[in-house]
């Protein structure tokens, strides 16, 4: 991890908790985090959640992000969010484009970039999401998949924002990038980013990495100096795990 960038620890809580539940996530987490805590820490509950877990974090130490948004501030599309709704629900950030939503709803890069250019339209960071298959990887195409996701959404001038390498085949499986693999990839992804937003941007630009992270292998990971976070699914729903993979992944300087 470069010392010159924040590190960014968020969770991705998809399709999970009830209110009574993420009532008590937050309470359990405020009352464990680090009065100063090293890491921006954001959490991405869905849509019927965000409301309430923004009431309860309603602490400078934690964030709370929308998992999607629409291109439009508003109109006829029924079951999407626009960006106004979540700047009301209490959020500061977005995801855009993770896999789950790539696969399951067809999304395309190009709608992916428009996702973007809302969220900073309306004053939301987004956390962009790119990554391959396991197809894609044992094709060789790891890279040629990731630049044309890049490029889809990026140009000069582009607003702040986060990204988030997120290799599908290891979402959900248990299984995890080696540390090695990981820091290669992220490297190939901020030499991209260089070159499509200019390299003082992509210098201190976070590039998360999201695969299975734990405790486990979060210290492994958070190591590597082109890795500057985790956007976390299954141990994200574990306070105590949540706080763990924080602790590792910003120890006091």
């Amino acid at each position: 991890m470069n010392s010159t960038r924040q590190t960014v620890i968020a969770g991705n809580w998809k399709m999970h908790k009830l209110r009574r539940e993420a009532q008590e996530f937050c309470r359990h987490l405020l009352a464990n985090l680090e009065e100063k805590p090293a890491a921006s820490v954001i959490l991405y509950p869905s849509f019927p959640l965000l409301a309430d877990v923004a009431t309860a974090l309603d602490d400078p130490r934690v964030s709370v992000g929308g998992q999607d948004i629409h291109p439009a501030a508003s109109g006829a599309h029924t079951g999407d969010v626009s960006g106004p709704q979540l700047i009301d629900a209490g959020c500061s950030w977005v995801l855009c484009g993770h896999s789950e939503r790539r696969a399951d709803h067809c999304e395309s890069d190009e709608l992916v970039a428009r996702k973007a250019e809302a969220a900073l339209q309306h004053g939301l960071t987004p956390m962009i999401c790119v990554g391959e298959t396991a197809a894609q990887r044992e094709a060789g195409q790891t890279f040629e998949v990731l630049d044309r996701q890049l490029a889809a959404v990026f140009s000069q001038d582009f607003g702040e924002f986060a990204l988030a390498y997120e290799p599908v085949w290891a979402i959900g499986s248990g299984l995890s990038a080696t540390p090695e693999l990981a820091q290669e990839v992220h490297a190939f992804l901020r030499q991209r980013l260089s070159d499509l937003v200019g390299p003082e941007q992509a210098t201190w630009v976070p590039i998360l990495y999201g695969g299975s992270v734990k405790p486990e292998n979060a210290a492994g990971l958070i190591v590597q100096p082109d890795i500057d976070g985790f956007l976390i699914g299954g141990a994200s729903l574990d306070p105590d795990k949540f706080l763990a993979i924080i602790r590792q992944a910003a120890p006091a300087a």
